[in-house]
């Protein structure tokens, strides 16, 4: 099959779609389908196969994102008839879906949409002069509109279905998680790592891997950090990432008199920097309260890192189970013990680690794809037919 991906974000933009979208088109690519990929240009990206980038302009209020122009992207569809599309994929709400609904019809082809995004318990910190329910009115208004588009919606969750479904969306929805590749089970070299910060092996390693902002609640853990030193004095904690809460987060740090324990340490290479700070960590900590998956709690399991963190949303999914992770309410003190318990009692740890390695295995990315495969498959073979009958003919101005 050949697929047509579009989102409005990729990497060097680092963030959970980038790592969704890169691991589901590789993973199709590797079981013999093609995947090309629209995303923006953000400077000067090498060409690489198959992806085709946008112009793109800056945003005022986020410097880390782009807005794609449109008419470059009409102006493939000639292009893309020839290429024969069976289907396309809606990775983001923005230009992506808009004009990836756009070509869909006009190509003749099925259409779904990933729905990444928790968007009604996002957008307040970035608007939060209105109100939060009107914005949370806003988000599933939109939402169901969006949905409405397209054939068919994957959500990462069982949490995210369900909210969707209360937002009264009523097209089908496919639970798909992202799955780990095999390279997120190396070892990594924490040893090396925790020689780079300057920190002693002995040493005990909190980590917090994601974007750096507002909706990842990293208020909490910092202000549950403070607990973990009144227990742990020597205790550190890494940030790993950047985004638009970063200054915040530091003013924070030097107001509760933590900054000295705290490293912002920035976004770090995926392929092995990311790996060897996992591996450095003895915790890996988290509270973000928007997670529609939460795949880097997957990711730290995977190298042996056990997971202290809250369970909402996605992430609730993930630790039902509580095999590699000691689930925690979003309540400092609570949390801060059961840090504490993980980093004090090697038993517990040990016991842990080897948890979190055999049910990290069992989410694997090779057959969330295949999974994906099937709902293209049987979308092309249901759907196909009736668009391209209502497919018209392109016009000059669509090309233009």
């Amino acid at each position: 099959m050949h697929i047509l991906m579009i989102s409005d974000v990729y990497f060097p933009r680092v963030n959970g779609v980038s790592t969704s979208i890169q691991t589901f088109r590789n993973e199709l690519i590797r079981a013999g389908h093609r995947v090309t990929l629209i995303a923006p240009r953000y400077a000067d990206e090498p060409d690489e196969s198959d992806i085709i980038r946008i112009p793109s302009r800056g945003l005022f209020f986020d410097r880390e994102d782009r807005m794609m122009k449109t008419a470059p992207i009409k102006r493939l569809l000639g292009s893309l008839r020839e290429a024969e599309i069976d289907c396309v994929h809606i990775q983001t709400p923005f230009v992506a879906h808009y004009l990836g609904v756009w070509l869909a019809r006009r190509l003749g082809a099925p259409v779904i949409e990933s729905y990444h995004t928790y968007f009604e318990e996002y957008l307040y910190n970035y608007i939060p002069w209105l109100p939060r329910p009107l914005l949370r009115a806003v988000a599933r208004r939109f939402s169901r509109a969006q949905c409405g588009q397209v054939n068919r919606v994957i959500s990462p969750s069982r949490a995210m279905r369900d909210a969707l479904r209360a937002y009264g969306i009523e097209q089908p929805i496919e639970v798909l998680p992202t799955g780990l590749t095999k390279d997120r089970f190396s070892e990594g070299d924490g040893a090396a790592f925790r020689q780079r910060l300057g920190l002693s092996p002995k040493t005990s390693l909190c980590l917090n891997v994601g974007r750096v902002a507002f909706e990842k609640n990293l208020d909490f853990v910092l202000e549950m950090f403070v607990e973990v030193l009144k227990r742990l004095p020597e205790a550190v904690l890494v940030i790993a990432g950047e985004g638009p809460a970063e200054k915040h987060l530091h003013r924070l740090a030097d107001a509760l008199g933590i900054s000295g324990n705290v490293r912002f340490i920035g976004y770090l290479d995926r392929q092995r920097e990311l790996l060897d700070c996992y591996a450095a960590a003895d915790a890996f900590v988290f509270a973000s309260r928007t997670e529609t998956q939460g795949l880097v709690l997957l990711e730290a399991m995977a190298v042996g890192t056990p997971v202290v963190s809250t369970a909402v949303m996605g992430t609730r999914e993930i630790l039902k189970p509580q095999r590699g992770a000691l689930v925690a309410e979003e309540e400092r003190v609570e949390f801060a013990e059961k840090v504490a318990w993980l980093l004090s009692d090697r038993g517990l740890h040990s016991r842990l680690k080897k948890d979190a390695q055999a049910y990290a295995e069992e989410w694997s990315a090779s057959a969330m794809a295949q999974r994906l495969a099937a709902v293209y498959e049987e979308l092309t073979e249901t759907e196909t037919t009736a668009a391209r009958s209502a497919a018209g003919p392109s016009t000059a101005t669509e090309e233009t």
